[in-house]
């Protein structure tokens, strides 16, 4: 497991489905979610408003994007989220 440095969050993206009313899935769309999981957060974290587990927003173009055991992460600085998912 990766466990993120200073101020930076590991995050794992979430995949939405697209689905049509008829229920037919739609692989392809123009644009990605910029929704993830976060997983771990920096130990130089200490007031942040999200803890694992919970659902955040993040900049475009911002982290890096690593695989580790068929899972896509982001290690993003903490003040590339902006938002969190109540």
């Amino acid at each position: 497991m990766l466990k993120p440095l200073h101020d930076y969050v590991l995050l794992e993206k979430i995949e939405e489905e697209s689905t049509t009313a008829s229920g037919i899935i739609l692989t392809s769309t123009k644009e990605k979610s910029k929704f993830a999981k976060v997983i771990a957060l920096g130990s130089d974290i200490k007031e942040a408003c999200y803890k694992e587990g919970d659902e955040v927003l993040y900049r475009d173009y911002a982290g890096t994007t690593v695989k580790d055991n068929d899972h896509e992460y982001i290690v993003i600085k903490d003040e590339d989220i902006i938002a969190v998912n109540c």
